[in-house]
């Protein structure tokens, strides 16, 4: 079993590791087959959480750099433990985070914004606005593939699941930066080295848990009514490399 990271919940699955060297922490997939799901990551929960810690008014900011390949995803910020591969049970997700999404992933959920690549992103499927465009899904997705129709419609369904996305330059990545989230009951405000990157107007409001993570999932989540999921091979070492971690009340 391995123990624990002082303050931070440490998960490995798979042949993920983590580890610890001063100041810093590394979140490593080293080479692996496509057989099973790996996983690196510190939280501030359990992974039988149904609770969390964070609310806003507040604010977390720490230091990141990726070092190798990152295949599958990454990333860090506050989301609801929505779902993870082989558990149980699936919770309507919420987000406010740093996602980077290899080039297997397509989550294309903002328009003008890639699926796949280093972003800064909020998305909230528990707002009352998707409850009631939900039941229009099955009508949506055929629409959704006429050009037109998906530029004119697709911000209502983007609206409804409080999905606010701004791409990042890739190589932010090979050197380490200071990331920030100020996140407040009537938004969120995303930073990287001092510099405004996204401004979130509406986010979840409700208590999110803490996560750093790299793995070797993809996923393709598109409003035409693409979806799928799975894991992928580890060709060459992946590492997330953090430093600096605070959360703090504003």
């Amino acid at each position: 079993m391995t123990p624990p990271l002082n303050p931070w919940v440490v998960g490995e699955r798979g042949g993920g590791r983590v580890q610890q060297s001063g100041a810093e922490i590394r979140l490593t997939l080293p080479p692996a087959p496509a057989s099973r799901y790996h996983n690196a990551q510190i939280s501030d929960y359990s992974a039988s959480a149904r609770d969390f810690g964070n609310a806003p008014p507040l604010r977390l900011e720490l230091r990141a750099r990726a070092c190798g390949e990152i295949r599958g995803t990454a990333g860090f910020g506050f989301w609801n433990h929505a779902f993870a591969p082989g558990e149980r049970g699936f919770r309507r997700p919420q987000a406010l985070w740093f996602f980077f999404g290899g080039a297997a992933n397509d989550i294309a959920l903002a328009q003008g914004v890639a699926g796949r690549g280093w972003k800064a992103a909020t998305f909230n499927a528990r707002n009352w606005r998707f409850l009631a465009l939900l039941p229009l899904a099955p009508i949506g997705f055929p629409l959704m593939r006429s050009p037109s129709l998906y530029d004119a419609l697709w911000p209502l369904g983007q609206a409804a699941i409080g999905v606010n996305e701004a791409a990042l330059d890739m190589t932010l990545l090979e050197a380490f930066h200071t990331y920030s989230v100020e996140w407040r009951k009537d938004g969120a405000i995303f930073r990287v080295g001092g510099d405004i990157v996204l401004r979130a107007p509406t986010v979840a409001r409700s208590r999110l848990g803490f996560i750093a993570w790299i793995d070797n999932q993809y996923a393709i989540v598109r409003p035409q009514g693409n979806f799928a999921h799975g894991v992928l091979d580890v060709a060459h070492e992946g590492t997330l490399r953090l430093q600096d971690i605070s959360i703090t009340p504003l």
